[in-house]
This record gives C-alpha cells, sequence and structure tokens, in this order.
C-alpha cells in the first residue's frame, strides 16, 4: 500500500506510546514510503546516522543548547517504545532518507520563555482529556491505553490488526483531533501555531523531491494543521522576524525516570516501565509483566509463589472485565499484586511502582557523538576509575589512603567545584576519620547540561576547576564564600589555586571587622587543614591565616557577646562559639597558646552578667568538658545564673546553653546530682506567669534528650536529687549497682576483659 494520492501519510501520534509505535511500524510496512519527516528540531539531522550505531541504546534525548550559552537548552528525549525512534529506525533499515521537521532549535531557544503564553488567561486544552471525557472515561490514561495501547497485544501480527485496520486507526485518530482543533483553535498553544507554519514549509520541500510518496510522524494534535489548506505567504508571515540564535546539538543518555517527570501532553508519561514492557512482550503482557512482580518480590526476601503469580493474574482479568476494559491495565495489575502478593500493604507496592512501573533504566550513546572536550576528558575518567553512571542511587566508600579512591574523591569533588553534581558527600558510616568519604553517587540527564557550561572554563576537569575557582575567589563578596571555596579547593587537590584563593582570603579577612563572619569562616579554616597529610596537599600557608583569623576572634567575641543582643542574634552567636570552639581544638596542635588564649575568651563569656544567658551557658559548659572548669566552679556559675535575681527568660538561657543541643547534656545530669539539683530547685521556684513564657525553651532542650535519659532524669527527680549522699547511695543507685565501685569484684573480670581486647580483631592490653 502506497500513501494515498491526497497527499502523504501523516501519522499522528503520542509520544513514548507503545501502541502508537507499533501501529507506526506496521503502517510504514504497509505503504513503504519514499522518506520519512519526524517531529524534532532539524539541527538534529547530521546525528540520525548515530541511531543506527550498535553503542546508542534508548533512552536517549537529543540535546540541543545556545552556543555562547549552554544553559538554555532543550532535549527531545526518545525511547524503545517511542514512535518516532521506531521510525527513525525503520527509515535507516529501509535504506530511505529520514528528517526532522519541527521549528529550528535556532529559533525555539532564542524565544523569551513564557513566549508560547500570548494571553496570560489562557486555557492549555490536553486533547487526551477532552477524547477520554467525551468517551465517558474519567482518567485519560485509561482511556489511552483501552483505544490505542492495548491494540499492540490483540493482533497477531503484533499491529492490532491489518494494514488497513491500522490505517484507518490512525485516520480516525486525525478525524478526532480536527474536531477538537474546529472547537478549541490552538487550545492556548499559541506557540505551536509557529510551529505548525515551519512543518508545512518541510513538507513543501519534501513534496519537490519525493511527491506526496513520503510520510509524517508527529503529535496528533497537529495533523490537522499539516492537512489544512495554507498559502507559503501566509505560513512565511507566521515565521519571519523570528528570534535566532546558533546553537549545537548532541545525543546524551536519558532515564525512564525522567521520562516520568516531564508534563505535558505529548511530553512525559506516568509509566514508562510499564510501557517499555508492553512494547515488549507481544503476546500475555499481564503475565509476564506479574512474573516480573514476582522476582522483584522474592529478590526482596518476600514469600511470593507461581500460585500467587496466577492468582494475580485471573483477579486482574476479572477486574478488567468488571469495568468494561479488553485488556487489564496498569491499575487493574496493581490492584492485583496489592491483594495478592502484598497482603493489602502499600509497602511492597510502592517498590514495584518505583521499580518497574517507572524504572531505573538509563540509555546510552556512541563514542561519535559530538560532545564538548570537558565530556571527552570526563568520560574517559568515568572509565579509567570504574565510575559508572548510573540513574538510580548508589553509595560509594572511598579509602583515601588507596590511590584509585583517592582520584575518585577529585573527580567527585572537582565535578562538585564546577556546579556538576553527580556525587553528594554523605556521613560516613563505622569511621570519622579524614581518610574516609562517603557519596552517593546519581546520574541525572541534565547534568548533560552542566557539563557544556562547565565546558567555558577548560577542556579537561582539572584545568576547568581550576580556573573557575580562581574566577569564584576572584568575585567572592563575603569572607565565608572564600574560606568555604579554600576547602572545597582543598578537598579537590586544586594546589595550583590556592595562591589565589589565599590572596583573596587575606584581603577580606583584613577588612572584615563582623567577628559573626570572622567565627563563620574559621571552622572551614581549620578543618581545610586536616586535609593536608592524608591528600598531599600543602596547607602551610593556609594555617597562617586561620591562626590570625583566630587570633581576631578571641579579642573581638567577648565585646560582640555584650552589646545587647536579641534573642535571634545570641543562639546564632552561641552556634558560633561552638564552631571557633571545634576549629580551635584543631589549631591548637600547631598553637598551643591559642588554645590558652581561648580557654580564657570562654572563662570572660562564662563570667560577665551582661552576655546573653544562652551563651554564658555554653562557655561554661565548653569549659567544663575540656577539664578547666572544677565542678565546683560550675555549680557556682550555675547557682548565680538560676537565682531568684535572674529573670526566668535568662536563666532558661542558661540551661539551653549548658544542657542542649548535642553536648551530652542529659547524660551529665543524669550523673551529677548537685547540677541536676540546682536545676530542679530553679524550676519549681519559678513563677507561673513567667513559666509560661520559659517553657518552650525547656521543651526545645530537655525533649532532644534520648528517651533513656529523659526516664533516668525523671526518676531522679521523683528521688529527690541534690540530697545527702548517703540518700543519694540509698535511693537513686539504679537497680543492680551500687553507689561506689567494688574494687574486689571489678579485679574478677580484669582477665576476661583482657582475653577479650586480645582477641582477634581487638587491641591488644598490656
Amino acid at each position: 500500500m502506497s500513501p494515498s494520492p491526497q497527499g502523504p501519510l501523516l501519522l499522528g501520534v503520542r509520544h513514548h506510546g507503545p501502541g502508537s509505535a507499533r501501529a507506526v511500524r506496521a503502517a510504514l510496512d504497509a505503504a513503504r514510503p519514499a522518506a520519512v519527516l519526524i517531529e524534532g528540531p532539524p539541527e538534529g539531522d547530521g546525528l540520525l546516522a548515530l541511531a543506527a550505531d550498535p553503542g546508542m541504546r534508548p533512552p536517549v534525548a537529543l540535546l540541543a543548547h545556545a552556543a555562547d550559552d549552554p544553559g538554555r537548552a532543550a532535549f527531545w528525549p526518545l525511547a524503545d517504545f517511542s514512535p518516532e525512534w521506531v521510525a527513525i529506525r525503520w527509515a535507516q533499515q529501509a535504506g530511505v532518507p529520514v528528517r526532522f521537521m519541527d521549528l529550528p532549535a535556532a529559533h525555539s531557544l532564542a524565544a523569551e520563555p513564557g513566549a508560547d503564553h500570548d494571553e496570560p488567561e489562557a486555557v492549555r486544552v490536553d486533547p487526551l482529556a477532552v477524547l477520554a471525557e467525551t468517551a465517558g472515561y474519567d482518567d485519560p490514561e485509561r482511556w489511552w491505553e483501552d483505544v490505542v495501547e492495548h491494540r499492540g497485544t490483540r493482533g497477531a501480527d503484533g499491529s492490532g490488526g491489518g494494514p488497513e485496520e491500522v490505517l484507518g486507526a490512525f485516520e480516525a485518530l486525525g478525524e478526532a483531533m480536527g474536531a477538537l482543533r474546529e472547537a478549541y483553535g490552538d487550545g492556548g498553544h499559541r506557540r505551536d501555531l509557529v510551529r505548525e507554519a515551519y512543518m508545512r514549509q518541510r513538507m513543501r520541500a519534501a513534496r519537490r523531491e519525493f511527491g506526496d510518496a513520503y510520510a509524517v510522524v508527529c503529535g496528533a494534535w497537529h495533523v490537522p494543521a499539516l492537512r489544512a489548506k495554507t498559502t507559503v505567504a501566509a505560513d512565511k508571515a507566521l515565521l519571519s522576524g523570528l528570534p535566532k540564535v546558533k546553537v549545537e546539538t548532541t545525543w546524551v543518555p536519558w532515564t525512564h525516570r525522567r521520562l516520568a517527570r516531564a508534563g505535558g501532553y505529548g511530553a512525559g508519561i506516568t509509566s514508562p516501565g510499564w510501557y517499555a514492557h508492553l512494547f515488549e512482550a507481544r503476546d500475555r503482557p499481564v503475565e509476564r509483566w506479574l512474573t516480573k512482580v514476582a522476582g522483584l518480590l522474592r529478590a526482596e526476601d518476600r514469600q511470593v509463589s507461581s500460585a500467587h503469580v496466577i492468582e494475580a493474574v485471573r483477579l486482574a482479568e476479572t477486574l478488567a472485565a468488571m469495568r468494561g476494559r479488553p485488556l487489564p491495565g496498569l491499575t487493574e495489575t496493581l490492584e492485583a499484586v496489592r491483594a495478592v502478593m502484598c497482603d493489602g500493604s502499600d509497602i511492597p507496592l510502592a517498590l514495584i511502582e518505583d521499580r518497574l512501573v517507572v524504572g531505573d533504566v538509563l540509555g546510552e550513546v556512541p563514542d561519535a557523538a559530538p560532545v564538548v572536550p570537558l565530556q571527552r576528558d570526563l568520560t574517559r575518567q568515568q572509565r579509567s576509575l570504574r565510575l559508572k553512571a548510573e540513574a538510580q542511587d548508589r553509595e560509594l566508600e572511598l579509602d583515601l589512603r588507596k590511590d584509585t579512591d583517592a582520584a575518585k574523591s577529585l573527580l567527585l569533588h572537582r565535578l562538585r567545584l564546577l556546579g556538576i553534581g553527580w556525587g553528594t558527600p554523605t556521613a560516613s558510616r563505622g569511621s570519622t576519620g579524614t581518610f574516609r568519604e562517603t557519596w552517593r553517587l546519581r546520574w541525572e540527564p541534565e547534568l548533560s547540561v552542566r557539563v557544556a557550561e562547565a565546558g567555558i572554563w577548560g577542556t579537561t576537569v582539572l584545568a576547568a576547576a581550576t580556573v573557575k575557582a580562581e574566577a569564584d575567589a576572584a568575585g567572592a563578596e563575603e569572607l565565608g564564600e572564600v574560606t568555604a571555596l579554600a576547602e572545597r579547593c582543598l578537598l579537590a587537590g586544586l594546589s595550583e589555586t590556592l595562591p589565589a584563593v589565599l590572596r583573596a582570603l587575606a584581603d577580606r579577612a583584613a577588612l572584615d571587622t563582623d567577628v559573626a563572619r570572622l567565627a563563620k569562616a574559621l571552622p572551614a579554616l581549620a578543618r581545610s587543614l586536616r586535609y593536608g597529610d592524608v591528600r598531599g596537599t600543602d596547607a602551610t600557608a593556609l594555617a597562617v591565616v586561620a591562626a590570625g583569623l583566630a587570633e581576631r576572634i578571641c579579642v573581638a567575641l567577648p565585646p560582640a557577646c555584650a552589646a545587647g543582643l536579641d534573642a535571634d542574634a545570641a543562639a546564632e552567636l552561641r552556634g558560633h562559639v561552638d564552631g571557633v570552639h571545634g576549629a580551635v581544638a584543631l589549631l591548637a596542635d600547631a598553637d598551643e597558646g591559642l588554645r590558652e588564649r581561648w580557654s580564657a575568651v570562654l572563662r570572660t563569656l562564662a563570667g560577665r552578667d551582661t552576655v546573653p544567658g544562652v551563651i554564658r551557658g555554653r562557655a561554661a559548659r565548653l569549659l567544663l568538658d575540656d577539664g578547666r572548669l572544677p565542678a565546683e566552679e560550675t555549680a557556682r556559675l550555675m547557682g548565680l545564673a538560676l537565682s531568684p535575681a535572674a529573670s526566668p527568660a535568662d536563666a532558661a538561657g542558661w540551661i539551653e546553653g549548658f544542657a542542649g543541643g548535642s553536648s551530652g547534656g542529659g547524660t551529665l545530669l543524669v550523673h551529677d546530682d548537685r547540677l541536676l539539683g540546682l536545676i530542679d530547685t530553679w524550676l519549681v521556684g519559678v513563677p507561673e506567669r513567667a513559666f509560661t513564657d520559659v517553657l518552650p525553651l525547656l521543651r526545645r532542650t530537655f525533649g532532644a534528650y534520648e528517651p533513656g535519659v529523659k526516664r533516668s532524669l525523671g526518676e531522679l527527680v521523683r528521688r529527690g536529687p541534690g540530697g545527702s549522699a548517703a540518700a543519694s547511695s540509698a535511693s537513686s543507685a539504679p537497680e543492680g549497682f551500687a553507689a561506689e565501685l567494688d574494687p574486689v569484684r571489678a579485679d574478677a573480670v580484669v582477665e576476661l576483659v583482657r582475653m577479650l581486647l586480645s582477641a582477634p580483631g581487638g587491641v591488644a592490653v598490656a
């Protein structure tokens, strides 16, 4: 059968529809056109030959981006079950020309965002929703499955019928869209009028070359406009004056999950994994699908037998018959799975929807696809380090003492500095040493755009990261930005960049007088100093800057804390005190005098009445933990802070600073009856009206404790903490424990402990 003498063969489809894909293949087999036009940007014509490369594995996407602004980009994704992909492969196998025919990306990327919404109040029509409602369906997806997608499962040839029936289905769908276009016009898709004018221009060019013996594969919504009789002058008028930019195109890997995210008619689908299955399973799709489900559940250690599969198939078919559907759809199969295989639970069903209904399939493109030099270097390093790009989340544990793991770490840190977030650092399990890193990797298609954007900085990852870091240092406005950048440069092994970063750091540190910003900047510098030994980076110059910054903080912090701070500012400064304390602990290895100077600052803060209670309490706690504040002095400071002369709000703030957060304040109170008794006595004496004001702060402090700590504190308060030693010994010791250590009983277990610690995997004890 050849195309109609009245014009070319117009095949209106739904993008990413397996039924449409099968029907397109059957229609092309029947019509045998001399050429095929596909909806897509003509700039991709030169890349179509790569579709036949063995290294090309859908899902993939045609990427077009502005040459001078790679961030301005657009994707045209294609899956195995996309009708356009099927048409491209059919044309290549048949040896006939295949071309794209949509509006060039040079125009669409030059248009301002939202240019297709000329009228803000215009409502964009969803053609499938209108047709489904007309047919009596409340779900467009279910209607499309019944009418189109399940057709491919009913014909012996996999097409849903013979050539006449297949071509008739396209004709019927085109007529339905024609009725919609008559009723709704452009349906709020104003940009489509321009696109369709260009499509008609491409069709005229094809007619001059092939006559009417060519086929067009496009979204069904466009079919009526492409059939309409319009003049060349009218189409040129629509296309005149369009803005234009220079673009570059290539193929990039795509994912099923990304197909599910796209929105709008013709762009996204909710169940790409299910559609891929329908396209691959030419017969008995429900049985094969439920077998996949059973395999997944068995892999998750759920007891699923063949009998479950048989019963689930029966239930799905029964539900479809009750609802008047030709075959069970995704809704029926999932309901059957929930009832039969999941015992009515939605938890395993969520796993099925994530792994099978959507899926994590990631496509591949051949090496011959054009890419920026930076992408080639990244691909080379990925292969060398065996870091495969994957669509699903993957956790990567690195030991930086190993050369390969250290190289992986450098690559991931350099990519993050370039804005290519392939990996995200996460907390390491089992060890907090500087030699260990944990990353969560996930490759998203949009990262290809980020790589293209980063290509302006250099042709290799190392060169690009170096230039980008120097530019960031020069453009940083705040001290904290530069200190964070210095840390990232050390993590990324960019030793050549450090001089420029340090110059910017010294310049901004010299001019900055805000102690909060100085305190915020110091921890990143101190952390950076830890990376020299593990990563082989010289951080000597950084240590000099960090020490100078710490000295300035020691001088400026006490006046800043006594400057009439409100509650929010005091809480923020309390956090900076914590950060500086941790930084000083790291810096003190090189300068022991710094630790003494910082301790003097904390003693000043702890004993000065004008300092907010939350900061005084925090300073006292840090001194106590470091062994620089005796228990008696700690009790004295607490007694002063909780005396009747102190305001309830300030006293509650002192408790928050001393016992709040993750500092182990609850455990301290469990083991120190004296401190707990002071708090208990103060709390009982707080006036009722004031108690209402301080209650939220107290709840935040004590609510953060572990359940066991809270139970112990409650029991101690009930028994009356702070009593005599005898009373404490008699009443507050937990059951099974004495008030003091029994040396005889303790010595009896020494040999056993020595054996345990000397065992394989233990630590030898002298």
